[in-house]
């Protein structure tokens, strides 16, 4: 359904035609957005036609969607003003701003806060802009340039309704103990997880009436820590469930609250979270630039874990690249790091899951992308010797590197039986990342579809694939 004609959407036909989109096109991939977000849609050339022509406007997220596709064909985010419908609401461009000065950093976070409490609404479906990784340009360049902000003291006159007065150590604990909870829950039940999506809820009724409130520079630091912190696993549980839409917004905020932090090593790890997105959406050479900008700004500040971790996504991205020679010299120095670090050293928190078998994960996951089957089975070996419930979900992407390994290296036996407990695993767990790689692993094995095995392995992941994201 549309609301009344208001003249030709000169704007909407301007930018279809600069993208090389047919009316069709377009419909096509609205109806196919709006499916990946549970919306039955039945869209077609002449529904576009009456957009363009005669100025109707869709209702509900569709509006949200011909932005989100468009985007996509031109590879930048594309505002509702940019096509003629900017007044339909929520604004897309809700948690895609860097500002300079900490106030409006405030108020931009409490914003994107604002939007949403829960997965399956609110930023998580309405807001259907189109992940962009040039997006990330602004955000960064100004994070390099100026990485921490001189002051973020804030006085006000009096509390805001429904805010805190005077914010102390103990308000900020509070966060913290949120973000170490949540982390545990992530690691062990994926970002789908009911406990996990009250990271969202936490940041918009805990955090952003502290950010509103009064304090001092010394509680401001540990207050925007905090959240930049709580901010970032919301961004890391969107991208787990598939949402990337609401996890670019997420880092984008995390990393300008990590500024305001001062904290230069989280706003690398924000960064590395970045790179990790943008090499899976399949922005290998922005990875790069992602990673590798993290560890410049840390040289020097980081320990030598963080550092490891670091040059660790560097390879991801790089292996992706297929650059095999620069994954080989990151991995080294990921290696090399980590011998160094010691207990001492004072690494953050959230670092916490960063050890030996995750490096030997993410190693084998870059010679698996740079087919290299035999490293592959060398490092996955080592990172599957010690499997703990406290990281289900890593143990689970582990399981299916493995069963591809074994598959590319002529076992098929032996990659269905690796692939019947990465199965399991995944169904206990809710993470449309890890069921991406089933899927990926049962389409490798589509040739083999006659083999008995395999057609039990088929029919062992069905409930999981047909489950709702």
């Amino acid at each position: 359904m549309s609301r009344e004609p208001r003249g030709p959407n000169e704007k909407l036909g301007t930018i279809l035609a600069l993208a090389g989109i047919s009316n069709a096109g377009l419909a096509r991939r609205v109806n196919d957005l709006g499916s990946q977000r549970g919306l039955t849609l039945r869209y077609d050339k002449t529904s576009v036609a009456r957009w363009v022509t005669k100025g109707m406007v869709p209702q509900g997220s569709a509006p949200h969607l011909i932005a989100a596709a468009i985007s996509s064909k031109l590879g930048r985010p594309v505002p509702l003003h940019e096509i003629g419908l900017a007044d339909t609401d929520p604004a897309p461009e809700v948690g895609l701003a860097f500002p300079r000065k900490v106030a409006h950093a405030v108020e931009s976070a409490t914003e994107l806060y604002r939007l949403d409490s829960s997965p399956g609404k609110g930023i998580w479906q309405s807001l259907a802009g189109s992940f962009a990784v040039s997006a990330y340009a602004t955000p960064v360049s100004r994070w390099l340039i100026r990485p921490a902000d001189a002051t973020v003291t804030r006085e006000t006159e009096r509390p805001r309704e429904g805010g805190w007065g005077r914010v102390g150590h103990s308000d900020v604990s509070k966060l913290q103990e949120a973000a170490e909870e949540a982390r545990r829950w992530d690691s062990k039940y994926g970002g789908g997880d009911w406990r996990s999506s009250m990271v969202p809820e936490c940041l918009r009724t805990d955090a952003a009436p502290l950010l509103l409130g009064s304090y001092s520079d010394e509680v401001g630091r540990s207050l925007f820590r905090a959240t930049a912190e709580l901010t970032r696993l919301a961004g890391w549980m969107a991208f787990d469930t598939g949402q990337q839409e609401a996890a670019q917004r997420y880092y984008i905020q995390a990393l300008r609250l990590a500024k305001a932090a001062a904290d230069v090593p989280l706003g690398g790890y924000v960064l590395a979270s970045m790179s990790l997105q943008a090499t899976y959406r399949g922005f290998a050479e922005e990875g790069v630039d992602l990673a590798q900008a993290a560890l410049e700004r840390n040289r020097s500040l980081a320990t030598a874990r963080t550092m490891s971790f670091f040059h660790l996504v560097e390879a991801r991205a790089l292996a992706k690249a297929n650059d095999a020679a620069g994954c080989g010299s990151a991995l080294s120095a990921a290696e090399g790091w980590l011998e160094r670090s010691r207990p001492g050293d004072g690494d953050p928190s959230w670092l916490s899951f960063y050890a030996y078998d995750r490096l030997a994960a993410d190693a084998a996951e870059c010679y698996s992308d740079l087919k290299l089957p035999g490293q592959v089975r060398r490092f996955t070996e080592r990172a599957l010797k010690e499997p703990t419930e406290e990281f289900v979900r890593s143990h689970g992407l582990r399981l299916v590197v493995a069963a591809v390994a074994e598959l590319e290296s002529g076992n098929l036996d032996a990659a269905v039986a690796v692939g019947a407990r990465a199965v399991e695993v995944a169904g206990r767990i809710s993470s449309a990342r890890t069921t991406d790689y089933v899927r990926d692993l049962l389409h490798r094995l589509a040739p083999y579809g006659n083999e008995p095995l395999v057609k039990e392995l088929q029919e062992q992941a069905r409930p999981l694939l047909a489950a709702p994201a």
